[in-house]
């Protein structure tokens, strides 16, 4: 009987789907060994429409929860997009979309926390919103603030968890900024999402990953699982561009140090675990969101294959800093029998 911690490892599920159908889905992750995902873009019934999962029908919703018990899959967390969209209506170099914050909360939001409750999730990924492009993020830290604690509220009063994901462009771009919003929010149901590769993505090496990945441990809940290989030949402006989003490598590549920051989350995994449970997950997870075929804005495509390699390279990692994972196994196979 082993000692050592557990995480439960999941996965953005239409990542693995050529076609992003829930079929598709479904199979390469069951295949892989995983049982946790969190759904995003999908085609629940295979007719060549492909849905945010925000924007299901519930016709849609029942279908797909018939599906995760043919496949005894659960859902992580609602793969949202709520906050990425511009804190003011303020024309910048970028085409990210301004939303009065009133209506936003009344559509985008809403349809998220209604999309968590059907499909029996606690957890919520989002953002920090956009500040004018090209700007210090900092002064708009305040009204960002503001507006992620009406969320947090939204979420709090239906007993969900709001996470806010480490994201390039966005007001919480590095550790230091997310856990200043951390702490100035001080919400029992916002917690952080650390993503080492949206670290690397930024022209920073495995030492300034790791900084910022310890900036953020105190107000961690789930962690996003992604590395990034740095181009020297790509100059950097302070803004990611497209062109960055090609270099996406597996857990055991790269320039985030998976090693190294897996290594000491061993060390705080019994009390993250602790606080997660009692905001009722099912444990604490890494969420493997590889890209290794692309990145963008809304999403990434791994492919089955890609998302294999990334599930193994993770598990490797994990084997030698001694944290603990269980994959499907026999029992699960008879469970579903009826054995």
């Amino acid at each position: 009987m082993s000692n050592n911690p557990e995480v439960i490892i999941s996965a953005f599920a239409d990542e693995a789907a050529n076609n992003k159908t829930a079929v598709e889905q479904f199979s390469a992750l069951s295949a892989i060994g995983l049982k946790y995902y969190s759904p995003r873009f999908i085609d629940v019934n295979s007719t060549g429409e492909v849905k945010h999962v925000v924007d299901l029908s519930k016709d849609e919703y029942k279908s797909l929860k018939k599906m995760h018990n043919e496949y005894d899959m659960h859902v992580t967390s609602i793969g949202a997009r709520v906050g990425k969209i511009k804190l003011l209506d303020q024309e910048d170099s970028s085409h990210n979309v301004f939303v009065p914050f009133e209506e936003y909360l009344k559509t985008e939001v809403a349809n998220t926390i209604n999309c968590a409750l059907e499909l029996e999730t606690k957890l919520i990924r989002g953002f920090s919103f956009y500040h004018p492009s090209g700007e210090d993020p900092h002064p708009y830290i305040p009204q960002a603030v503001d507006r992620i604690g009406q969320i947090a509220d939204l979420c709090a009063k239906e007993g969900l968890v709001y996470g806010l994901e480490i994201e390039p462009n966005l007001i919480g771009q590095d550790g230091e900024t997310l856990a200043e919003i951390a702490q100035l929010l001080n919400h029992p149901n916002m917690v952080l999402i650390y993503d080492g590769g949206n670290i690397a993505a930024q022209n920073k090496d495995q030492m300034q990953c790791y900084l910022e990945y310890t900036q953020m441990r105190d107000y961690i809940g789930w962690i996003h699982i992604k590395d990034y290989t740095i181009d020297p030949k790509l100059g950097w402006s302070g803004v990611v561009d497209e062109e960055r989003l090609k270099n996406f490598v597996p857990a055991d590549e790269g320039n985030a140090g998976h090693e190294i920051f897996l290594r000491d989350l061993r060390e705080h995994l019994p009390e993250m675990e602790k606080k997660m449970k009692k905001l009722g997950a099912p444990g604490f997870f890494l969420e493997t969101e590889p890209h290794l075929k692309g990145g963008g804005q809304f999403g990434g495509f791994s492919g089955p294959d890609g998302m294999g390699v990334a599930v193994r390279a993770l598990c490797s990692v994990l084997d030698y800093v001694k944290i603990d994972y269980r994959l499907r196994d026999m029992d699960d196979i008879r469970h579903a029998r009826g054995f």
